[in-house]
Parts: C-alpha cells; structure tokens; sequence
C-alpha cells in the first residue's frame, strides 16, 4: 500500500535520512523504534507528506506523492491519512464531538454527516457518554482516544502515530495498545507507529529500527 524508495533528508548540513527503503502493507501495523535523533519521526513525517525528502518518492497505491503540488498535498492527506501525536492536540475550546468532527469538516462533509460519524466514533472507543465534555474534563486515556477517533474521521488508508502511548500512565497504555489492535481487527485500519514504548513495539506485526539515518 505505502512503498518508500531511497529517501534521504538533510537539516541545515546533516544528513538525518540517508537512503531509508520499506514497504507498508494494508492492514499491518508496523512500529519504527531507535535512539532519539534516528531520524523516526522526520521519516514518519515524509510518510505523512508532512515533509518532502531531498531524494527519493513516496507512494501510495502507485501515486508518488511527492509529485503533488502543496493544495494537491493537503487534499490527499485529508482524505488518506490520519495522524495521532503524544500530546493529543486537542482543541480546548471544542468538546469531544467537536474535535473529532474538524477533518471532516475541513474536507468539506456536511455538519450533521460528521457529527453523525464522530458520535458513532466515540461509541466504538468507548466513549459515547464524553461526546460533550471538553478536554480539560476529560483522563489523559479519554484525551488520547479522542485523538485516535479524529484521526479515523476520514476513514483514512493508514494512520501514523508518533509516540502515542509516550503521555500515558501504564494503564491507559495498556488500553491504547489494546484499543490499536482492536480497530485492525474490526475495520482493517492499517497503522505506522513510532515509538520508544518497548511493549507497542513488541506487539507490532513488524519493526523497523532505524539508526544513524539507516535501517538496521
């Protein structure tokens, strides 16, 4: 589904990526694990056309994305992927519903169509009673599952989390790892994670290490 071919990435003279090859399959749940300055979250990054690569292409179901122009970029992103981040940004202003109902929204679905998918959502993750609280009324656990909701919006092909469970006590990590497993099982979701959590790493179908800007 996804496939990444030599991609190489440079900062201000260094060399971050440094000829990074791999394919992703639909429905595989895959962690990307290393030392800290591997170069993990730039890849994903690239992955989630969030960065382009100096060298290399990006492609998804045969489309180089690299290729697209920034409005081109922004569209497919909306419609192909989901993105889950440490700190859940969430919106404090907006309740649950609401922040999970804004990339619906931002791709142009009708109000009452996105709220119609973000409540059935929130029932699917458990939390169909905290559709109307806000964030600051909400466990770090309850925050993190929204997140993952908003990221589903979309029905993405492929969502990428970048250290999701790296906030979390043990116990909600433990909900969240269940919780990434349980929507592969139900709806096939395929998912990219990078992660310093040696026990999300474990679980995955496959792991990639990188080091020094390479695949070990």
């Amino acid at each position: 589904m996804i496939r990444l071919e030599n991609i190489h990435k440079s900062f201000s003279g260094l060399h971050v990526l440094k000829g990074i090859s791999l394919e992703i399959e639909r429905g595989e749940i895959v962690s990307i694990t290393g030392p800290s300055g591997a170069g993990k979250t730039t890849l994903l990054q690239i992955m989630g056309s969030l960065d382009r690569p100096d060298q290399g292409c990006v492609m998804y179901d045969g489309t180089d994305i690299t290729r697209l122009s920034q409005s081109q970029l922004a569209s497919f992103r909306g419609q192909h992927i989901g993105f889950v981040f440490q700190f859940h940004q969430l919106l404090p202003e907006f309740t649950a519903c609401e922040n999970i109902m804004i990339p619906g929204l931002i791709a142009g679905t009708g109000m009452a169509e996105c709220e119609k998918r973000a409540k059935s959502l929130l029932e699917l993750l458990g939390l169909g009673e905290r559709g109307e609280h806000k964030p600051a009324e909400l466990s770090g656990g309850e925050k993190q599952r929204i997140a993952v909701a908003r990221a589903l919006m979309n029905r993405p092909d492929v969502i990428l989390a970048d250290e999701p469970s790296g906030s979390l006590d043990s116990r909600n990590r433990d909900e969240l790892h269940r919780l990434i497993f349980d929507l592969r099982e139900k709806m096939g979701q395929t998912f990219v994670i990078v992660t310093h959590d040696e026990n999300l790493a474990v679980l995955a179908d496959r792991r990639i290490r990188i080091k020094d800007g390479l695949i070990e």
